[in-house]
């Protein structure tokens, strides 16, 4: 078996576009697959962390990887166009090159989770940080309890993978509940905050963990409502977001009180940023 290979050092290693996704009006997937076979066969990553993306003449950008570690295929970026690399990202078809280096930053503890409830709370328009452990569980179901998917979005027609999330709330042991505070014709789901729905998540609390990311004010609502419901300070994870440069924590454009989240995190424990979480902008 090749050792995990790591991308960390040095320039963008070259990687090709293999296939591409328009998943709505702003938001795209890309899977690459490095074009050096070993380092492709070597790679490895943990769902929570991510690459950086580089457009020669264009700059680099920290993009989450959302496929699941053992997909041997390529590796998968789901992505809005909101700025200028992300935007010329998303003028990529199958075929083109990108640099790519990672992965970086630390991701959620899987291993400790074993035999528990999962709770995933996901709020905005991918939150692929999430949406790989979804992958995750599924392909080693045997290996957790109860799994809750609980989703919110400003609009319906912000959900992405709709189809997904339909197919997911059919599984055993998998209860799906989603929010759009604007609803749509048709919409088969709730309309109103994300955070009414927490009552109506079904999970032994005493044997769960969850993990988030999203809106920090969402995140943090969140969180009181589950640790209210009696789950325990140490199963309760967040991914952060910041303006992530350089990947390495020299830069300092995503310092977080004392750490910085493209180092530290981008996951962190409950316990790590609940007082930064309480102020507002910090």
């Amino acid at each position: 078996m090749n050792a995990p290979l790591s991308l960390d050092a040095g320039p963008p290693h070259a990687a090709t576009v293999v296939a591409r996704i328009q998943e709505s009006p702003t938001i795209f997937t890309l899977q690459l697959r490095l074009d050096d076979a070993a380092a492709q066969a070597a790679y490895r990553f943990a769902p929570g962390q991510f690459n950086m993306l580089y457009l020669v003449g264009v700059g680099e950008v920290a993009i989450s990887i959302m496929s699941d570690p053992e997909d041997r295929n390529g590796v998968g970026h789901t992505i809005r166009a909101v700025g200028r690399v992300t935007q010329g990202l998303a003028a990529l078809q199958p075929g083109d090159r990108v640099g790519l280096r990672g992965p970086f930053g630390r991701g959620w503890p899987l291993q400790e989770m074993g035999g528990r409830d999962v709770v995933l709370v996901l709020g905005g328009l991918g939150c692929a940080p999430v949406v790989s452990v979804i992958h995750y569980i599924l392909r080693r179901r045997e290996r957790f309890g109860r799994l809750v998917i609980i989703q919110g979005v400003k609009h319906a027609e912000d959900l992405i993978w709709r189809e997904q999330y339909d197919r997911w709330s059919k599984l055993p042991d998998t209860q799906v509940l989603v929010a759009a505070d604007q609803g749509a014709a048709l919409w088969p789901w709730h309309v109103g905050r994300v955070t009414a729905l927490f009552d109506l998540a079904s999970f032994n609390p005493e044997r769960a963990a969850a993990m988030m990311c999203g809106p920090e004010g969402m995140m943090r609502v969140a969180a009181e409502q589950l640790l209210a419901r009696g789950l325990p300070e140490s199963s309760l994870y967040l991914s952060m977001e910041r303006n992530m440069q350089c990947a390495v924590g020299r830069c300092g454009h995503c310092q977080l009180g004392g750490s910085f989240v493209c180092r530290d995190g981008p996951v962190f424990s409950w316990g790590q940023v609940k007082a930064l979480l309480a102020h507002r902008g910090y």
